[in-house]
């Protein structure tokens, strides 16, 4: 391109020259049209990513995102009865009559009574909240909905409320039936006043289109909602009103009888020591819940068969439950003499201050071998009986033995190590 000013001159001083136009429609159009393929390009990639992640392909496959994820078990199919849960008792007796009312609703509706519309299994984890809820169904015969409450939330806004529509649905065309929501609290945390977002976001319009399924049906549908969660205080008042989530039950640690039972269980698919009592392997595991019992079992099954022993003796759950409570053995952590010497008299000092305090729970077992993470040896002390109530002298004692490897550090060497900080 000549500039005017330039060609005007050429012209005034008579210089002879030549110009030729260029045609830029091509990389105009291109300039406009390459953005948008990108962008074309892009989307179809997402679409793809999404449609894989959510089981199906092609577009059929991501219009489908919207639909319930929920496990699907027909009659019969959970394969768990009241049979295989142990050590719950009062939970167990709560949920039978959820059980009557799906196996006879028009029997618990004689006297004009209704039935739950939700039940709420509140406790720690491990306890067996997920095993009582397969049980209720296995026992009623009827088909179980199992879903948990973070598979609702996605990145599109709408998904989760279409998917508690999708299965609320799907449930009411095979009514009788239970839904399960496993950890409730990843859907019905507490709503808070945001300053930004109107209230709108995705897990709100989730949890609201919750709230509207549970007051959209009766108790005469023969649909039952189950949930669970371990953090009941973070849950959302509206849903634990009554005609929602009106029933609480309550699934805690198991006392020493309930881990026998729960043993019971366990031990009936292993080769066991026919002189092995199972109230000795409950009193060693206080605060110990179900699924920490069924661990304890199976690692005890591991280390005699390691040892290529024929049974599982009381010598196999006794080092199992160290295992579980302080760790592997760390063998190639070598410590020098002078460090075992302080590991020694500090294990001691934990020792003789418990078996010397009255209602000091009993020493079970002192060690230096090194364990866990960090830990170069440890004092176990196992209480008699299951305690709900202490005493402040009792707290007190307790202060005591944990300081009691710091105070025998200091008396035989004069100074502290790092390891009774």
């Amino acid at each position: 391109k000549v500039d005017p000013q330039l060609a005007s001159e050429l012209q005034r001083y008579g210089v002879t020259y030549s110009q030729q136009y260029t045609n830029t429609w091509l990389s105009n159009i291109l300039s406009w049209v390459l953005p948008a393929l990108v962008f074309v390009g892009v989307w179809f990639f997402l679409v793809r990513k999404f449609a894989d992640k959510a089981g199906g392909m092609g577009m059929g496959g991501f219009m489908s995102i919207g639909k319930s994820r929920a496990k699907v078990y027909m009659e019969n199919r959970t394969g768990v009865t009241f049979a295989d849960v142990a050590g719950v008792d009062e939970a167990k007796a709560e949920l039978e009559e959820v059980v009557d009312f799906l196996k006879h609703p028009v029997e618990h509706s004689r006297l004009g009574a209704r039935a739950p519309k939700g039940v709420l299994l509140v406790g720690p984890p491990g306890v067996g909240k997920t095993l009582l809820a397969r049980a209720v169904a296995g026992e009623a015969g009827v088909p179980f909905f199992s879903i948990s409450g973070s598979e609702f939330v996605e990145m599109f806004v709408g998904v989760g409320a279409a998917r508690v529509r999708d299965l609320f649905e799907q449930a009411r065309q095979k009514a009788p039936a239970i839904i399960f929501i496993d950890e409730l609290d990843a859907l019905g945390r507490a709503r808070a006043a945001a300053p930004f977002g109107g209230g709108h976001d995705e897990k709100e319009q989730t949890l609201n289109q919750l709230l509207v399924e549970l007051d959209g049906f009766d108790s005469s549908s023969s649909l039952v909602i189950l949930a669970d969660t371990n953090r009941p205080e973070i849950l959302d008042p509206a849903l634990l009103r009554a005609g929602r989530f009106d029933r609480q039950v309550l699934v805690e640690r198991p006392d020493k009888i309930g881990r026998v039972q729960i043993l019971k269980v366990h031990v009936g698919k292993i080769r066991l020591d026919p002189g092995l009592d199972l109230e000795q392997i409950a009193a060693l595991t206080p605060g110990f819940s179900g699924a920490d019992l069924a661990n304890l079992v199976n690692e005890a099954a591991l280390l005699a068969t390691r040892e290529n022993a024929q049974t599982v003796t009381l010598s196999h759950f006794t080092r199992a439950v160290e295992r579980i409570v302080a760790g592997l053995e760390k063998k190639n952590r070598l410590l020098n003499p002078k460090e075992r010497d302080i590991v020694a008299h500090h294990e001691m000092g934990h020792a003789l201050v418990a078996m010397s305090l009255p209602g000091s729970d009993a020493v079970h077992k002192v060690s230096i071998i090194p364990r866990g993470i960090g830990s170069l040896g440890y004092t176990i002390q196992r209480p008699t009986e299951d305690r709900y109530l202490m005493t402040r002298e009792e707290l007190q004692n307790k202060m005591a033995v944990l300081m009691g490897g710091r105070a025998a550090e200091h008396l035989v060497y004069g100074h502290w190590s790092t390891g009774a900080a």
